[in-house]
């Protein structure tokens, strides 16, 4: 489970949708829908590819991180931490690898789980459920992009290249 917020953690108030960073996976900007309906964060992968590294089990994958555009990808790969049972928006119980990675919010950063699925012909990219949120975030339903202050959060350009992590240039 994701480490609970510190009690000297700041609250932010944030609408149901902002965009968000995930540095440790290479993705400088992605619109994520807050979801307290959903217990556990998601993010859209596609081509994932299990293997062991040296005794770890690693999972690798795209993400297209530009919702409604598959001409932006970034190729990722991170330990997993385990498989979740998890009930998707259609009702059907799915084994999801999980992995664990930094999220960058409204100027805060804290780490975060994330179980890995096919979300392509879902609204969002990424969903941050109430284990992500809990302790830091208030949500204003009325709103939208309210920790968007930074141009670095802004959405990347339609024809951003194709980005690899350092170990599939190495291979």
């Amino acid at each position: 489970m994701s480490p609970k917020a510190a009690k000297d953690t700041p609250v932010v108030r944030l609408g149901w949708r902002e965009w968000a960073a995930l540095p440790d996976l290479g993705v400088r900007s992605i619109k994520v829908k807050l979801d307290t309906g959903a217990r556990t964060s998601s993010l859209h992968a596609f081509g994932m590819r299990r293997f062991t590294r040296d005794g770890q089990e690693m999972v690798r994958f795209e993400i297209h991180p530009v919702q409604r555009s598959r001409a932006s990808s970034v190729k990722v790969e991170a330990p997993v931490l385990e498989e979740r049972s998890i009930r998707n928006s259609g009702g059907a119980v799915e084994v999801r690898p999980v992995i664990e990675t930094t999220l960058e919010l409204a100027g805060q950063r804290w780490p975060i789980e994330l179980t890995l699925t096919g979300r392509d012909e879902m609204g969002f990219r990424m969903l941050l459920g109430r284990q992500a949120l809990r302790g830091r975030v208030l949500i204003d339903p009325a709103t939208s992009f309210r920790g968007t202050s930074e141009p670095s959060q802004k959405p990347e350009p339609r024809r951003t290249p194709r980005t690899r992590t350092q170990s599939q240039e190495e291979e």
